[in-house]
């Protein structure tokens, strides 16, 4: 089994960028606590960063067909791709949105997610243990 953990536009800089609402967590080590816990359950996950919204898109297409489950932080894309959320919708898998930050405490442009009506559930808030929840929550379903 395949679940994608898929990270938008700024991810890569996590642990530099904005510490005080993104946290000192690495993009690196979120990937690998999600590839640690997935490897004990005999569950792949695959992760992947762009700052391109196509580049997101072209992954999904050629890794969304026979996923299980994807947990993806568009990051700034959350509020205004309408083709990342085209690409999500045509995927069968369960989708988890996953944010850092709880993005209806912060700026009002923010608090819309184009993704939010097609995916399964949203994990806003909670550091990037986030990232752990939705796995979590993918394998109970899975399992």
């Amino acid at each position: 089994m395949k679940i994608l953990a898929i990270h938008g536009p700024n991810l890569n800089l996590l642990g530099q960028r904005e510490p005080g609402i993104y946290g000192t967590i690495t993009l690196d080590q979120i990937n690998q606590s999600l590839r640690e816990r997935a490897a004990a359950a005999g569950v792949t996950v695959v992760p992947f960063q762009s700052n391109h919204e196509g580049a997101l898109i072209d992954f999904l297409q050629a890794e969304g067909l026979d996923a299980a489950g994807i947990i993806i932080n568009p990051g700034a894309l959350t509020h205004y791709s309408l083709a990342l959320r085209d690409a999500l919708a045509s995927l069968h898998a369960p989708i988890v949105e996953v944010h850092i930050s709880n993005v209806y405490k912060r700026e009002p442009f923010r608090h819309t997610s184009v993704i939010a009506p097609i995916a399964t559930g949203q994990i806003a808030g909670l550091g990037w243990r986030g990232y752990l929840l939705a796995l979590e929550w993918l394998l109970s379903i899975e399992g």
